[in-house]
């Protein structure tokens, strides 16, 4: 009797077993098929943003190009249409958070930030904003836009740099590679002197373009890392409704202060000439300034969609992958020269990239496999 009773109690000991390792099999399932999902989310997001980048970048700097090749001659009015163009996301912005339940916005509506903070922050990086687009228009102006596009490589450089202070972003060997090969790069291109139309451009004009470029470069590569600090220590939250502030804001800051230089300098007075001197008429001038704009717009999406995502070096990493398709598409369209120089200055600039990008596989493939 006893040993029925034992032989009874190990059987439903054994169908528990069972039951719970079916359960369990099936939560493993379950999370697996959610976590899949939830990668092929991420990937597919990071296509889009990496997509709004490439294309915002490309038609953005090639139009900026042709404001100033049909005779397009002010220096603000360029500045400005790189960060006027905030309204366009407006309504998207309004749309995100639509969409975002109740229950989110009271979490986020507690753990907000002060609006002195939020202030603050919006405005120093607006102002960063505006003092870099300055030093691109500079150096557009000045620089044909092959040799201002692999110029501008050197971002990548200078936001590794300030990612490290602020970020904590380790240094590898490939990382240094990368550094080194996109540093090399740049700085070869202060031996090239040719003019991408057919007015010639002096030495000390040339010598003005290469280093607003390069400080833009800086620039950009500070203002970079400072949004991915802000996103981690400041905003803490994980809606594209955060992204849309950010760029919203901080344009909104930039336009103010950039409309305050168009004005104090009396660029604006000479407004009207600029215009009828445009070369492709006066719809071409309007339409030319908007779509610059937009384009920018579509970049800053791209661009800090991809800060809050993966990291301000991602994103610029992947800005620099996009510098090679505008000398190309600048051969074609407005004839610039592609020299030995240029040349030289392009692969290594690719070989920077391929050495960062190759870092990044090995650290996917570590947090995977660890």
């Amino acid at each position: 009797m006893g040993q029925a009773s034992e032989i009874q109690l190990q059987i439903i000991v054994q169908e528990e077993k069972d039951q719970n390792s079916v359960e369990h099999q099936i939560n493993g399932s379950i999370q697996s098929t959610i976590t899949q999902n939830r990668s092929y989310k991420g990937w597919l997001l990071l296509t889009i943003y990496t997509l709004f980048l490439l294309a915002g970048q490309s038609v953005a700097t090639l139009l900026g190009r042709l404001y100033y090749e049909k005779g397009g001659n002010s220096k603000w009015m360029a500045t400005l249409v790189q960060t006027a163009g905030f309204p366009v996301l407006i309504p998207l912005y309004y749309l995100s958070a639509y969409k975002t339940s109740t229950e989110t916005n009271h979490r986020n509506l507690v753990n907000q930030p002060s609006f002195l903070l939020l202030s603050a922050m919006y405005v120093a990086i607006g102002v960063l904003l505006a003092a870099d687009c300055l030093l691109f228009s500079v150096g557009l102006l000045y620089l044909p836009v092959s040799t201002f596009s692999l110029i501008s490589a050197s971002q990548l450089a200078f936001n590794a740099l300030f990612s490290f202070f602020l970020n904590s972003q380790k240094f590898t060997p490939f990382i240094i590679n990368s550094l080194v090969l996109l540093t090399i790069s740049s700085v070869l291109l202060v031996f090239q002197n040719e003019s991408s139309g057919s007015a010639t451009v002096s030495k000390g004009k040339y010598a003005i373009g290469f280093v607003c470029t390069v400080a833009a470069s800086a620039g950009y590569g500070l203002m970079m890392s400072l949004t991915q600090l802000c996103f981690q220590k400041v905003l803490k939250q994980q809606t594209f409704k955060v992204v849309l502030e950010m760029i919203i804001f901080r344009s909104l800051v930039a336009t103010l202060v950039i409309l305050v230089g168009l004005f104090a300098s009396g660029e604006w007075k000479r407004l009207d000439k600029d215009m009828e001197g445009f070369k492709l008429g006066k719809v071409s001038y309007v339409n030319t300034l908007v779509w610059i704009a937009i384009s920018w717009r579509v970049f800053s999406i791209g661009a800090v969609g991809l800060i809050f995502e993966i990291s301000s070096l991602f994103s610029n990493a992947i800005s620099t992958l996009g510098l090679p398709i505008v000398p190309v598409l600048a051969m074609i369209f407005f004839h610039d020269p592609m020299t030995g120089v240029k040349v030289i200055s392009l692969v290594l600039a690719i070989w920077g990239f391929v050495s960062y990008a190759y870092q990044h596989y090995l650290n996917d493939r570590n947090s995977k496999t660890g």
